[in-house]
């Protein structure tokens, strides 16, 4: 197997299994959110630290810990990935994991908005369609729902923050360095959660029998492999291939969501999902595009200059 399909084989791996995380929470249903978040970070750091040792990392992260912008900017990262793993916890542990799916649909427009508002990049005119047809898809929802889908704006505003907050530390820190300083920032707190439920008589990592302690201590591993494929796949795919690939995990996410976890789509959500979906296709449409005319553009050549021979 070749470059390009070693890629492949890690982003189907990365997102499918992310897209597969509703069923995971979905058996850990007598644990809540807040110590289902918890545990992850613990047992994280845990595997983290194996992972280290087996890769020999520990001097990468011992040079990111004594790096004060590269710490800074992790915990800003960690914070906002705590808020997004509770958000999606919450939504699939009450029965809303179709709007933690329209999360990770809407995601790409707020990195497209953010990018704006943040970054002050320019929209091309297809791009701009795209975010008009996003913000009435919410507005769609916002009715369909009763509500505002708050679930699925956090999780697509707390993950799109979180893109913009790792760009800024750019390839200074490998994925499993990174994941390692964001789980040990938040441990502490993690920590005081298990204690805290524990005391109170709430938490269920060992009253639950041992098949529920090893589906929470599972989440240490579940946690860190997508992201060491991803990590695969990011090294020999194009950007393109990759953002295209970003797409399985919430389409999963909400296969599982109707046809397994049985939640209700009624009409006006179809109809609100289906613009989500316009809005996406008419970023992929716009991203391809331009992908196609910068490989349609001449290389510029390099004029031979006067031969200059020496002796």
């Amino acid at each position: 197997m070749g470059r390009t399909g070693v890629g492949l084989l890690n982003g189907v791996a990365a997102y499918g299994l992310w897209g597969l995380l509703p069923l995971y929470f979905a058996l850990l249903g007598a644990a809540g959110p807040v110590e289902i978040v918890a545990n992850r970070v613990a047992w994280s750091v845990l595997f983290c630290a194996l992972l280290l040792t087996v890769m020999r990392g520990w001097s990468a992260l011992w040079a990111a810990l004594t790096d004060r912008r590269i710490v800074g900017t992790l915990t800003v990262a960690a914070l906002l990935i705590a808020v997004n793993w509770l958000a999606f916890a919450y939504a699939v542990t009450t029965r809303q994991a179709i709007e933690g799916a329209l999360g990770y649909f809407i995601n790409p427009l707020v990195s497209v908005v953010l990018g704006v508002l943040v970054l002050h990049e320019s929209l091309r005119r297809t791009q701009w369609v795209a975010v008009g047809v996003g913000a009435l898809a919410v507005v769609v929802l916002t009715i369909a729902y009763g509500r505002l889908p708050w679930i699925a704006l956090v999780l697509a505003g707390s993950f799109g923050f979180y893109g913009l907050v790792k760009n800024r530390v750019g390839g200074r820190v490998d994925a499993l360095t990174s994941l390692t300083v964001e789980t040990v920032v938040l441990l502490p707190l993690g920590l005081a959660v298990m204690v805290w439920l524990t005391l109170a008589g709430q938490a269920t990592l060992t009253a639950d029998g041992p098949a529920h302690f090893w589906l929470m201590a599972a989440s240490g591993v579940i946690t860190a492999l997508p992201l060491l494929c991803f990590g695969g796949a990011a090294r020999r795919l194009p950007l393109s291939t990759v953002g295209l690939l970003q797409y399985l995990a919430p389409v999963l996410q909400f296969i599982l969501a109707v046809l397994v976890l049985r939640e209700q789509m009624p009409v006006d959500r179809w109809v609100g999902f289906s613009l989500v979906w316009v809005a996406l296709l008419l970023l992929i449409v716009d991203a391809a595009r331009q992908i196609r005319r910068r490989r349609s553009r001449p290389r510029p050549t390099i004029e031979a200059g006067p031969r200059v021979v020496t002796s």
